[in-house]
């Protein structure tokens, strides 16, 4: 969808004027005080004392609402082509950089497409303009929250809480839209919902009340295998599907990978708890879709299970639960070998599978 629509003339709400990316007040105000990111740094200042910005990356970012504060005025807000305008020079342009970390680029990215939603709300843009826009903020949310999630040293930095209201708060307002028969990339995102909110009644009950068109597309369908899979606790499945699953459903269903690897693990130490019995962790590698049997071995013996010569001992007295939340570390198995020939850019706009 290449075009957003004109706002109605008859629009009670305020209708933004400004025709950048970043209001000329606020990009003026972030050089005097040195608020620019380095990515909108005009080239050859970034070191010099007081750094200029450039007018075609300098992007407004997120000001938390206040008590007291003006109200905004149409020269500080975007209109929807701006604002599309804005969100693809992110996606384009910033996600794809090679000289920043993940962390950089998400805590940089996420501000500036939050900034993005505000100015959205306060004009209230809706019907096309906003699935256009929310489309792909929720695709890139996926994609950062894993490709963080690999930086392990940096994990401390990621407020995976914050992230998660983010995501929900995308996926409610765009869902909203499809419901309201607004068309966009609806199978797809239908089935992101479902297997990111995996295993929940609410998504599950959601997507049976999907029109038939929706819910019987091959992407809903396979969502709905992964649900049931979860929920019967049936691993061997479980895990042969996930393999299946395209680069965005596979980020979109990772935060949940760990934990039903500890419920694989558990279930496997009851039916197979015997002091004499070995069980082969090149097998459990394959069953887990682990990357390799050093992770395995190592997910036995975090939890209490005892490896020696290729495999592993099952016994349900042994078993413990990991402390604290599960690690969602990287894996190539089931989500790194599909980026394979993919750039981001074009999995965030839907040019790719």
């Amino acid at each position: 969808m290449d075009s957003i629509h004109d706002m109605n003339a008859s629009n009670p709400f305020p209708v933004g004027t400004c025709l950048t990316m970043c209001p000329e007040q606020e990009r003026m105000e972030r050089e005097l005080q040195h608020r620019l990111h380095r990515f909108e740094m005009l080239a050859g200042t970034e070191g010099h004392r007081q750094p200029q910005a450039d007018p075609h990356k300098t992007v407004k970012e997120y000001s938390r609402p206040a008590a007291g504060k003006n109200v905004p005025q149409p020269t500080d807000l975007r209109p929807p082509a701006v604002l599309l305008k804005t969100v693809r020079y992110l996606m384009e342009e910033v996600v794809p950089r090679t000289d920043a970390s993940w962390r950089e680029l998400y805590t940089f990215v996420s501000d500036r497409l939050r900034s993005v939603r505000q100015d959205m709300i306060v004009q209230r843009v809706h019907g096309e303009d906003c699935v256009t826009l929310l489309e792909p903020t929720l695709a890139f949310l996926l994609c950062a929250g894993y490709c963080v999630s690999q930086e392990a040293s940096k994990l401390h930095h990621f407020d995976s809480t914050l992230h998660a209201g983010h995501m929900r708060e995308c996926f409610s307002w765009l869902l909203q839209c499809y419901k309201a028969g607004i068309p966009g990339r609806e199978a797809e995102f239908q089935a992101l919902f479902l297997l990111y909110d995996l295993g929940s009644p609410e998504a599950i009950c959601h997507s049976l009340l999907l029109p038939p068109c929706i819910r019987g597309s091959s992407e809903v369908q396979a969502a709905m295998a992964v649900n049931w899979a979860y929920l019967e606790g049936n691993y061997v499945r479980f895990f042969r599907l996930l393999r299946g699953l395209s680069f965005l459903q596979s980020v979109a269903v990772h935060r949940h990978v760990a934990t039903f690897r500890s419920n694989a693990l558990r279930v496997l130490s009851h039916g197979y708890s015997c002091r004499d019995c070995r069980f082969p962790l090149e097998l459990l590698t394959r069953l887990l879709a682990m990357d390799n049997e050093e992770q395995t071995t190592k997910l036995c013996q975090d939890h209490g299970l005892t490896t020696t010569q290729g495999a592993v001992t099952f016994r349900k007295a042994a078993f413990r639960d990991l402390p604290g939340p599960p690690v969602h570390g990287p894996s190539h198995e089931l989500v790194d070998r599909k980026m394979e020939g993919l750039t981001l850019p074009d999995i965030i706009n839907g040019k790719c599978s």
